[in-house]
């Protein structure tokens, strides 16, 4: 009696309407997620430590979209260039996080994918530009450098971390 209630429980709930993964198979698709994604706070905590950060960080969006705002000491390589001109910007044994606008544009992951074609190791940066601008860390235009206050959705209001 207690199974078919679950069951039937399980089948109305959409959440478990497709049972969750093993725990197993959960640790390696999960594990394989950080392999390929960074996560906006990650980026900038390590550009803002001492040294070299050991990645480069590489905006793949248009100049126009780059001069209205981009991450400071990112490369500009839009991703229609990348084939023609990776070679010249970027050393091959140096790690690639690409970004474009934000969580709605496939942007840095059609980047991510043109530069591992290329032989680079990539991640793409959860979030793109905007949340770097709406996490509150700072960015520049063409008009010089600016700073957002954080959005209280997106980022910690009395803190430098978020906990996870």
């Amino acid at each position: 009696m207690v199974m078919t209630s679950q069951l039937t429980a399980s089948a109305a709930n959409p959440v478990l309407r497709v049972p969750p993964a093993s725990p197993a198979a959960a640790a390696a698709y999960f594990g394989a997620s950080l392999a390929f994604h960074a996560d906006v706070s990650d980026v900038a905590a390590a550009l803002a430590a001492d040294g070299d950060p050991g990645f480069v960080v590489l905006d793949s969006r248009s100049t126009a979209s780059w001069d209205q705002g981009h991450i400071p000491g990112a490369v500009h390589l839009p991703t229609a260039l990348i084939a023609e001109r990776a070679q010249d910007l970027l050393d091959p044994a140096v790690p690639v996080v690409t970004y474009c606008w934000g969580p709605g544009c496939n942007g840095a992951a059609r980047a991510a994918l043109a530069l591992a074609e290329l032989g680079y190791q990539v991640k793409e940066m959860l979030g793109g530009f905007e949340y770097w601008a709406r996490e509150g860390f700072e960015f520049e235009t063409w008009e010089g450098r600016e700073r957002r206050t954080a959005d209280p959705l997106t980022a910690p209001v009395d803190s430098d971390d978020c906990g996870c």
